[in-house]
């Protein structure tokens, strides 16, 4: 098994990973806000924000720029430990309208912790050569951050492939040529069903350095357990967000659930502060309750993990148990144990 349990230091204060980066949808359309939540779940005073959709928004920039602090504007704790991507996501349909030096001197203006280089994300859809270009895009944004970065913030370079070999070599020529305090594995989301290339790609980058190792995207019930095993340290999601909207409730160790397979239940299966006292109709009529549950089962689902391997429990037999009842979790699982082996 690859689980570890690591420090960072951030200029907000010492970060104990692994650890989820909940995505905080700030000044998008009210169906994608991130309610609160630092306040009741202590163990996720993190967050993960878009650094190029925090610039485009004038009004918000603008503030920022006066007297505003991003952690207000969210309405979280001043120490909540905040990680930028470049907002790269929007580049899989567009061209890259920003720089490298752009977009640091935003991560710093917001005052981030954690900076995502500019990366430019594929696609199953493109034709090799396309993805290729994309990669040594992303690559060479990577390396123009890194000469252009002098701060306390840790940088963490952008890596992007859908093969093994690409993400090794990619980390490999970071390290020889940058100065990184770690790096993020982008573009599995869209291939995140086919569990044995996402688990291949993650165990390169865990061969090719052993410096922090992030994965964007694929922080979800499901995935969780999967990313944990195989050493990932951070990892962030909005399926929390996007289960509510589709009225899913998300319930540890099983996955989400739409509301209406269990709408005969009058009380739902879980005791955390949001349903410990209200019914089934309160949590599906309100939106902001239905994330704040979804988020509260993620961080359920690490801390299950992490008490498991502070107890040295079988982890491995955990997730036998975790992974029985989906009969593709289970096979990737199966093969994510006979690829760790094989290095441990």
């Amino acid at each position: 098994m690859l689980y570890r349990q690591r420090t960072l230091d951030t200029p907000h204060g010492r970060l104990q990973t692994p650890v989820l980066f909940p995505v905080s949808n700030i000044g998008k359309r009210s169906s994608d806000n991130t309610p609160e939540y630092t306040d009741s779940i202590p163990d996720l005073s993190t967050a993960m924000v878009n650094t190029r959709a925090i610039r485009n928004r004038q009004p918000q920039w603008n503030r920022l720029l006066a007297d505003s602090t991003l952690r207000g504007e969210m309405d979280v704790a001043p120490d909540t430990i905040v990680f930028a991507d470049s907002g790269g996501f929007d580049f899989q349909q567009q061209e890259v309208d920003t720089t490298p030096e752009e977009t640091l001197e935003t991560q710093r203006q917001i005052e981030a912790d954690i900076f995502g280089t500019v990366d430019v994300p594929l696609s199953r859809d493109n034709q090799q050569a396309e993805n290729q270009r994309r990669i040594s895009r992303s690559i060479d944004l990577a390396l123009e951050a890194s000469d252009h970065h002098d701060g306390d913030e840790l940088l963490f370079g952008s890596v992007h492939g859908y093969d093994p070999e690409t993400v090794r070599n990619t980390i490999r020529h970071l390290e020889r040529n940058g100065d990184f305090d770690g790096y993020a594995l982008g573009s599995l989301v869209p291939v995140r069903t086919d569990y044995e290339k996402v688990t291949k790609v993650i165990l390169s980058a865990r061969r090719a350095t052993d410096k922090h190792l992030h994965v964007y995207g694929l922080g979800g019930v499901t995935y969780q357990p999967l990313l944990l095993y195989l050493g990932v340290d951070s990892f962030d999601s909005s399926a929390f967000i996007r289960s509510a909207g589709n009225r899913n409730y998300l319930i540890p160790g099983f996955g989400g659930e739409p509301m209406k397979n269990i709408e005969e239940l009058s009380h739902l299966p879980c005791a955390c502060p949001v349903c410990s006292d209200r019914t089934f109709d309160e949590v599906r009529a309100d939106r902001d309750l239905l994330v704040q549950h979804n988020l509260w089962a993620l961080a359920l689902e690490l801390r299950r993990f992490r008490y498991m391997a502070a107890a040295d429990e079988d982890l491995e037999g955990y997730l036998d148990l975790r992974f029985r009842g989906n009969d593709v979790t289970k096979r990737a699982f199966r093969l994510a144990k006979q690829q760790v082996r094989r290095l441990t």
